[in-house]
This record gives C-alpha cells, structure tokens and sequence, in this order.
C-alpha cells in the first residue's frame, strides 16, 4: 500500500506546492487537510477543488468555527490572555484545534505522517510538531518549507512549472495568518522596525483617526463568556464576529509590537484582533468588580503562565491543563453587563452590573448611607505595618 502523508492545507503559495514537492521527493499520495477557524476569503469549496488540482489524492475540509471560538478563544478570554501584554495569541490559539483535525484525518485515511508548511525560525513549527506527538506519538511530522530551505522564489518557480493554479506573484510583501480571533502580518518592509505601517497591511480595521460616530454596545457575560450583545442572544463566535465588525469599524484593535519568539529571535508583528481585544477589555473590568482581591492578584500570574504555554505550544500539557482548572474556578461569579464605547481605536468601559458583584455602594460611598465603620481604620493600620515598624527599629539600632 503506498505510503500516505497528511498535509496541513491554507490554499496559499507554500503549501500548494508543498503538495508536488512531497510526493517527488517521498513517493506518498498526499491528503490536503483545511482546517476552517473564521478566516474568512476563499470558499473552502474553493480550497479544496486547488489542492485536487495540485496533485493531493483527497481534499478534507473541516468547519472548526464554532469548534475553534468555544473550546480555544473562549478559554484565552477567561485568561485575559497577552502575550507581552499586547498579543491576543491569534496563531498560537488556532493550532491546537488544527493539529487536532490533522491527526483525525491521519488516523480516518490511514496516513503516517503529517506535514505543515512551516518555516524554521518561526512558533508553529513548535506548536504543529509538539501537538501532533502529544496527539499522535506514532506519528511522524516532516516540514518541506523548512527541511529543504524552499524558499519563495523557489516555490514560485516550482508552481510556474507544473503549471499550479496559484495565484500569486513575487510582489505581495507580506506572510499574513487570519481566524476570527484576529489576524497577523510579518515580513516584508514591516521587517526594518523603523518603517511604519502603511494602510495596505491592514484589512480587519478601518483607521482609528477617520473612525464614525462612538458605538456604544452592551456585552453580557455568564461565566466569563459572552452570551448577549445589546441584549440580543449570541454564540461565542457570533459575540466574536458581531464585535469585529463594530470595533474593527472604529480601528479598535490594531497591535504593533516587537515580539520575543520561542526560538530565540524578535520579530515585528503586525496585529488585528478588534473582537479579541474588546472582548478582553470587557471582560477584565467584569472580573475587577466579581472577582475576589487575593484570587485576582493570583490570577494574573496564572493568566500570564497560561499564555506562555499555549504561545510555546503547550497547549495539550499537563501544566496548562491545571491552569486551566484554576482560571475556570474564578470564572463562576464572572457575571453580568459591561458597557462600552467604541471610537477612535479605543474600546472604553462605562458602565458594569453585576447580580454577583462584590463592590458594595454601601461600604464604597462617602455620603449618607456609609456602612464603613471607619474606627476600625486606626487598629487596623498599627497591626498593618507592624512587622515594618519592628524591623525599622531594629535597622535604626544596627545603625547606631
């Protein structure tokens, strides 16, 4: 029986041609896997008659939207998840749910080996290969963009020759990743960190300085998830898209950061992500008025592990599996409605409630109605910082 190999498909460049290269240069029918998670463009129809075309023996296409916004956005939402404080982890949080199809896909037609078209100085290596030999450990995994240096103008050339039905040229500057979550760009001019952004790299926000009038939504959260907007019943992935479209209108969401790659090199990363970092921003102020004092200053150190693993690509780890644990504990109060603003590239809260809350207007008021009894403060702040006295007395005695 020959040998069948299982290949991560996007429908672009690299791995169209990915297609030809392997089956030369191994003998193994190939089986394009596309993995749908909101990126939006092409039909997947589309996608799957072009790797036909390019030579795969079968074409699988897997709709992961609802999939990909439940079991992987939601959870980074829970975490308020940044990488370096400003990455909603875009590509990090679509590969695990990706690796999962492939491995389904390898095991459904009999492959043993899966293949992704990444490159060797970039994460998803990492993330694809270490998920898929935590998935599937009898798997093997090869990179032909990586293993044989294949780089763009070779894959041009290659696709020019077997007459591939790509469409693409050497003038897009750009390597561009997209889902619901958000969207990435790299390379290009964007690599001197000096040169600016120009608009053409953006497509999922409209410039914050030409933004329309202020759009003031009301997002409900139950559990830490969003379920309503202005009211109205959502899904994950509807409370997603709904919040890309307003906030990606007001420019909301646009990131421009020199990122610490797991490899070992900084790279400058281009950012889109106007639901993501709205619905972040939302949820962070739900958690300031829900969530208890010692449990949310431990939060953000967990929430700052977690992003870590799943940006490495640990996402199938024992570690992030009982970090997980520990974040969806202090989701049961996450309840109730932000509201915000949307304009000019900011998305501001200004408005919370919450029938779980934990702020008291009784206890925080200053005037009539203040429940505070506040001499209690005076006991209070001796026994504070009594140890501080103590060894200020003791360093005063040194001293002498």
């Amino acid at each position: 029986m020959t040998e069948r190999i299982v290949l991560a498909y996007s429908g672009g460049l690299d791995t169209s041609v990915a297609i030809g290269w392997i089956a030369e240069a191994t003998g193994a029918e190939v089986i394009a896997v596309a993995v749908d998670v909101g990126q939006g463009g092409e039909s997947l129809e589309d996608i799957r008659q072009r790797a036909l075309a390019c030579g795969a023996v079968e074409a699988y296409v897997a709709d992961a939207r609802d999939e990909f916004a439940n079991e992987y956005c939601m959870p980074a939402l829970k975490a308020n998840a940044l990488y370096m404080d400003a990455y909603p982890l875009v590509s990090a949080l679509s590969r695990p749910v990706i690796v999962k199809h492939l491995v389904a896909a390898a095991r459904e037609f009999g492959a043993t080996t899966v293949a992704h078209g990444c490159t060797g100085k970039g994460n998803d290596q990492v993330r694809f290969e270490v998920g898929i030999q935590t998935l599937g450990p009898d798997l093997k995994c090869i990179a032909p963009v990586r293993d044989l240096a294949l780089t763009r103008d070779k894959a041009i050339a290659f696709a020019e020759e077997k007459n591939l039905p790509i469409e693409t040229t050497k003038k897009n500057p750009f390597s561009i990743d997209q889902n619901v979550w958000g969207r990435a760009v790299e390379t290009g001019f964007l690599e001197d960190i000096w040169n600016g952004p120009t608009k053409d790299v953006y497509d999922y926000t409209d410039a914050p300085e030409s933004s329309p009038a202020p759009d003031e939504v009301i997002i409900t959260f139950a559990g830490g998830i969003p379920v309503a907007i202005d009211g109205s019943p959502v899904t994950p992935l509807q409370a997603v898209e709904q919040l890309n479209r307003r906030a990606g209108a007001q420019g909301v969401g646009r990131i421009d950061i020199v990122e610490d790659r797991l490899v070992g090199i900084k790279s400058r990363e281009i950012y889109e992500a106007p639901g993501a970092m709205a619905l972040i921003a939302a949820h962070r102020e739900l958690e300031n008025v829900t969530v208890e004092r010692e449990q949310a200053r431990f939060k953000k150190t967990v929430d700052q592990r977690w992003t870590e693993l799943v940006y490495d690509g640990q996402w199938f780890s024992p570690l992030k599996r009982s970090l997980d644990t520990f974040i969806e504990d202090t989701q049961k109060y996450v309840s109730g409605d932000i509201r915000m603003e949307l304009q000019g590239g900011r998305a501001t809260v200004t408005g919370r409630r919450s029938e779980t809350a934990l702020y008291d207007f009784n206890l925080a008021t200053y005037d009539t109605g203040d429940t505070f009894d506040q001499s209690m403060a005076r006991g209070f702040i001796e026994i504070f910082g009594l140890s501080s006295k103590v060894a200020s007395g003791r360093d005063q005695r040194a001293g002498a």
